[in-house]
Order: structure tokens, then C-alpha cells, then sequence
């Protein structure tokens, strides 16, 4: 079904989450050569990287921070190199996550903090609309699906300032319950979802590989 070409090598790092295997398949099935490892040399060097995450925010940051991987994805993006976040790999990239009163320091890519949804009921599961800002590369041609949806917790508001001179990040944005939080960010080398892109049929393959077309 893909165009993309064979030789784009794509790492999804292997951290001890749990939907790895899921994305390693998705993306295998657009066209791209994929490894799963925790090999910080592999991941620093692939053409793209995607980081999953499910669970807990802290656990998932535990899991980073213990394969380092948190270092790999900055020396990737300050080198201008794509990464793409996925779920709670979406949020662990914001500068903080609090859970059950908790909490945690994240990597700080973004400003922002990830906390409960205030919508009922939770956790927020199932497929949903998304609401994408025009321009958008990683949602071309799937502007109107529904994507795959299974959390709690997100970003309720976008803080980062618009930058003076570089392109402004690409906000797009869902509801659950009349709650509106952040469902992707596209901003230079670094996307991210909060859905699962692997789990949201055509719609979620298509855009995987509208972002590996683009490495």
C-alpha cells in the first residue's frame, strides 16, 4: 500500500512499554525497516525514531531515563533528526506529568503539564475526531478520520509562547467530555500523538506513513 521508500530506517525504542510490538508491525506495514531495541547507538543513528509509552506517566519516564533514551532523543532533535511520540510517549515529552498527587519531571520539549482529563467517563476509550490546524503534514489526507483513544491523562492547555522567528509548532487538538486537550504536535523534527496511530485501522496507517514518507 506504501510508496515509502524501502531504505528508511525507523528504531522504535524499546524501553519496557507496551505497545511496541503493535507500532513495530504498523510500521512495518508502511513500508519502513524497523528495529526494536533499547541500543542507544541504533536509535541515535536510525532515520526516524518513534517513542511508544503506555501506563503510568512516572513508569515510563523510569523506563526512559534507565536505557537513557531521554539523551537520544535530544542529541536527535538538537541534530534536526525526526522523532515521534506516541501516547504517553506524547507526554512524556511535556515538561511535567502529575498522577494521583505525584509528580514527575519529564523531559521538557515542550512547556506544559500532563494531568487527569476533567471529563466523564474516564479513561477517555475509543475512537474520536480531532480537530487539525491547516497546514498540517503529518494529517494529510486524513484530516476528517477518527483516531484510537485509550487515556486519562493529557495536556489541557498549550503554554509554549509562539517563537520569534522559527515556524510555530502545529496544535491539533480533540474533546472528550467538553474537555479540549492536545491530540498531536507537529513542531520541526519532533510529532507526537496521543492516540495510537498503530491502533486507528487505515486512518492511523496513513499517517504513519505520511511521517515516515517524510524522513
Amino acid at each position: 500500500m506504501s510508496d515509502v521508500q524501502p531504505n528508511r530506517n525507523v528504531v522504535v525504542l524499546d524501553y519496557g512499554s507496551g505497545n511496541v510490538r503493535s507500532a513495530t508491525r504498523a510500521l512495518e506495514k508502511v513500508g519502513a525497516k524497523v528495529t526494536l531495541t533499547a541500543d542507544r547507538d541504533a536509535a541515535a543513528n536510525a532515520d526516524g525514531l518513534v517513542v511508544p509509552g503506555v501506563g503510568a506517566y512516572a513508569a515510563c519516564m523510569a523506563g526512559l531515563r534507565a536505557v537513557r533514551g531521554h539523551e537520544v532523543v535530544g542529541r536527535r532533535l538538537a541534530g534536526g533528526r525526526p522523532v515521534l511520540g506516541i501516547c504517553v510517549g506524547m507526554q512524556i515529552l511535556f515538561e511535567r506529568g502529575v498522577e494521583h498527587g505525584v509528580e514527575t519531571e519529564g523531559m521538557g520539549e515542550w512547556p506544559g503539564t500532563v494531568e487527569r482529563l476533567q471529563a466523564h467517563p474516564l479513561p477517555h476509550m475509543g475512537w474520536n475526531t480531532v480537530d487539525v490546524p491547516p497546514g498540517s503534514v503529518l494529517f494529510d489526507g486524513v484530516e476528517k478520520e477518527r483516531f484510537y483513544f485509550v487515556h486519562s491523562y493529557g495536556v489541557r492547555r498549550w503554554v509554549m509562547p509562539p517563537p520569534d522567528r522559527l515556524k510555530p509548532p502545529l496544535v491539533t487538538t480533540s474533546d472528550h467530555g467538553g474537555d479540549e486537550f492536545v491530540a498531536a504536535v507537529e513542531n520541526g523534527p519532533l510529532s507526537a500523538t496521543q492516540f495510537h496511530p498503530e491502533k486507528s485501522g487505515d486512518g492511523g496507517l496513513h499517517l504513519l506513513e505520511n511521517w515516515v514518507r517524510g524522513l
